[in-house]
């Protein structure tokens, strides 16, 4: 049995929220699925070593519009797939599918708009399945290359090794950079403590100031590596503080311990999915209140952050 699943949502941390649905799918079905995904998602790199998807069809700007759309049809077609599970309500990929003869097509309702993002997949997938499927994410990544990283990098029990999720997808989404300085120096002053930071390599303003303050010497970037050699990485910290970004998600899917800091964005959404997530929300917020438009990064309790993460340091 060939199986597509389409899933055209930009983000990595969408991605990863997805993860559990496709592999509920592989393994119900006993098969390996194709995946066809944007190239922003990252799921090549996040999806390296993972046995339930044997390929990933990325979505570019060349199979966009009209012509794109029979392009893509026709790569599809000559794959001969037998089902594909549509996450998501366009009609689009409805009519994607229908061209490139595709005989059994399960989707989304047409049309459907605003959604909570685990929790639709879920309904989508258990209908199909008929039995419970968990939210959390289980990202699998190779064992040599994460035992090699943490020799390379002196990841020991002699520091504690958190994640400093500094980046977002928006200036909005983002927790000021001075209050992750100033986190880390309060951590430094109880423990010994190495920062790995999680941006990108558009941040470099962002990079700047944290490298020019006086925790420099306890941090390495990420800026330079892309999201494959993070995933080794990430696998040996202790902890991800950090905002609401794929990085969050990357770290829960390895199951590491995340205070997730939410200003602007959907909180209850992006993390009642997992256990490994602790939400922290601006003050007067609740995790449903806090959504897009919040721009609560101005009333987000330091005193909060600060003792949510030395409680899950035991520090």
């Amino acid at each position: 049995m060939k199986v597509l699943v389409i899933q055209q949502r930009y983000g990595i941390g969408d991605m990863v929220i997805f993860l559990p649905y496709l592999h509920a799918l592989s393994k119900e079905l006993g098969c390996p699925i194709t995946l066809l995904a944007k190239k922003s998602s990252n799921a090549e790199a996040l999806f390296a070593n993972d046995e339930h998807i044997s390929e990933i069809i990325e979505l570019e700007k060349s199979k966009d519009g009209l012509s794109g759309f029979f392009k893509l049809s026709k790569e599809l077609k000559a794959r001969n797939f037998d089902k594909v599970f549509i996450f998501n309500g366009s009609l689009r990929y409805f009519l994607l599918s229908k061209f490139a003869g595709i005989k059994s097509i399960y989707q989304y309702p047409l049309f459907i708009s605003k959604d909570i993002i685990f929790q639709t997949a879920k309904t989508f997938t258990e209908t199909f399945l008929k039995h419970p499927v968990s939210t959390q994410p289980k990202l699998r990544i190779d064992t040599k290359a994460s035992e090699l990283s943490k020799k390379k990098l002196f990841m020991n029990k002699d520091f504690k090794h958190i994640i400093l999720g500094v980046s977002a997808s928006g200036p909005t989404k983002r927790w000021p950079v001075e209050n992750y300085i100033r986190l880390a120096e309060n951590l430094l002053k109880i423990s010994n403590c190495k920062f790995y930071l999680a941006l990108g390599k558009n941040d470099c303003d962002i990079e700047e100031k944290i490298m020019s303050s006086k925790i420099k010497e306890a941090c390495l970037s990420f800026s330079k590596i892309g999201i494959k050699e993070t995933l080794p990485i990430i696998k040996n910290a202790d902890l991800y503080v950090g905002n609401d970004t794929g990085f969050l998600h990357i770290s829960s899917a390895l199951n590491i311990n995340c205070v997730g800091i939410y200003v602007d964005s959907p909180a209850f959404s992006y993390s009642a999915y997992s256990n490994n997530i602790e939400a922290i929300v601006p003050i007067n917020e609740t995790i449903n209140t806090t959504t897009h438009n919040t721009l609560g990064a101005k009333n987000i309790s330091f005193n909060e952050v600060l003792e949510k993460v030395k409680k899950k340091l035991n520090l």
